[in-house]
């Protein structure tokens, strides 16, 4: 069974390269960090959740919305193959029945805050916008993007950030959560220009307070799709304890 359907739209990536013993103390057992071209990242990530369901269902007034996360990349070694998947620090929507769900069914690391997008068209470019408030200052990220989108290449940096396939959740020190995100190959927006205007400590806490100074090594914009989460699991000391979702 399908736990969430949804389109991610137009989905902004800021990537960083940070030293990997940053995100040591966040990985989940039975996984290890995924490096790309001997540089370990961690991504802020806006785009907007469309048509949602939750377990087939759609919640009225939770059908369309936004969410930022800040997210890093590990891999995890199983049946003969690297499973490549991502890890949360943590994700910002602007609905609290969302944070309640994933919080308590998944574990999860979700935030809620008032939240709001725009989506700037022109003739020759497109601006995307994702905002969300602490107390009262307003966080923006923005990427202004040429108005066709191309394919991502085979071994490229957008293909390493975008083509992970399963989510991780540390619990404790010897128990994760697995998930499995389906969704087709994404095109990119090639980027023009980006703003970004973040207060870091108190969005993401002391650890990644040093994003504040740091410039992103590269900035992508992708078209997003259909996506569906299913295939929940519990992992313990790399042996599959019981598996919740089919």
């Amino acid at each position: 069974m399908n736990f969430l359907k949804a389109e991610w739209k137009n989905l902004a990536l800021f990537n960083y390269e940070v030293d990997a013993e940053i995100l040591e103390k966040y990985v989940p057992v039975g996984t290890e960090i995924d490096i790309w071209n001997n540089k370990c990242y961690v991504s802020l990530v806006g785009f907007m959740f469309k048509n949602t369901k939750v377990l087939g269902i759609k919640v009225p007034f939770h059908i369309d919305f936004e969410e930022v996360n800040l997210r890093f990349y590990v891999k995890r070694f199983e049946n003969g193959e690297w499973k490549r998947g991502v890890v949360f620090i943590k994700e910002i929507v602007p609905k609290k029945a969302i944070t309640f769900i994933a919080n308590n069914l998944y574990q999860e690391h979700y935030e809620t805050q008032k939240m709001r997008h725009e989506i700037i068209e022109s003739k020759k470019s497109n601006s995307f916008i994702y905002q969300w408030k602490n107390e009262e200052n307003w966080n923006t990220i923005q990427v202004e993007t040429k108005k066709d989108s191309v394919e991502i290449l085979v071994d490229s940096e957008a293909e390493f950030i975008t083509e992970h396939y399963f989510g991780y959740t540390k619990i404790d020190q010897n128990i994760t959560f697995e998930y499995e995100v389906r969704h087709p190959r994404w095109e990119q927006y090639e980027v023009l220009k980006y703003n970004i205007d973040i207060d870091f400590k108190k969005t993401y806490g002391n650890d990644f307070e040093f994003l504040q100074n740091a410039n992103p090594v590269s900035v992508f914009l992708t078209k997003g799709s259909k996506i569906s989460v299913r295939n929940k699991r519990k992992l313990e000391s790399e042996f599959v304890l019981e598996e919740e979702y089919n």
